[in-house]
C-alpha cells in the first residue's frame, strides 16, 4: 500500500514544516522508511532514512542539524521535521519504504525502496 504523505506548504526561509507520512505493513522485522525530494530538471534527492526497528537516522549532509526524522510505532507515522527552512529546499518531498531492513550503505538509494507516495510541495520562500 502506497505511503500517504500530510504537511507540505509555503513558507518563508527560517520557517518550520513537518511532514508526515502514514503507511501500513510496518514490522520491527523488516521495514525501512525515509524521505526523498525532487525538483523540475534536478535529479531526485535522497533526504534521510532510517530502519523502523532502529534510532540511527541517516540524513543528507544538506539537511543535517536541521531535519528531523521520527516514528511513532503506535500510528504507523513518520515525520520529518524541517528547521531554519532555506529556499534551495524547496521541492516535493516523497516518502518511501520498503519492507527490508536495508544496511545504511543502499538507504540513500532509491531504487531501494518498494513504495513511494504521491508527494507533497514544499516551497519556502526568500
Amino acid at each position: 500500500v502506497q505511503p500517504v504523505e500530510s504537511g507540505g506548504g509555503l513558507v518563508e526561509a527560517g520557517s518550520s514544516v513537518r511532514l508526515s507520512c502514514i503507511a501500513s505493513g510496518i514490522t520491527s522485522r523488516g521495514t525501512t522508511m525515509g524521505w526523498f525530494r525532487q525538483t523540475p530538471g534536478k535529479e531526485r534527492e535522497f533526504v534521510a532514512a532510517s530502519r523502523w526497528a532502529t534510532n540511527h537516522i541517516l540524513y543528507a549532509d544538506s539537511v543535517k542539524g536541521r531535519f528531523t526524522l521520527s516514528k511513532d510505532s503506535g500510528k504507523n507515522t513518520v515525520y520529518l521535521q524541517m528547521n531554519n527552512l532555506k529556499p534551495e529546499d524547496t521541492a516535493i518531498y516523497y516518502c518511501v519504504m520498503t519492507r527490508r531492513n536495508l544496511i545504511v550503505g543502499t538507504m540513500r538509494q532509491g531504487s531501494e525502496y518498494d513504495s513511494w507516495g504521491q508527494g507533497t510541495q514544499v516551497t519556502v520562500s526568500p
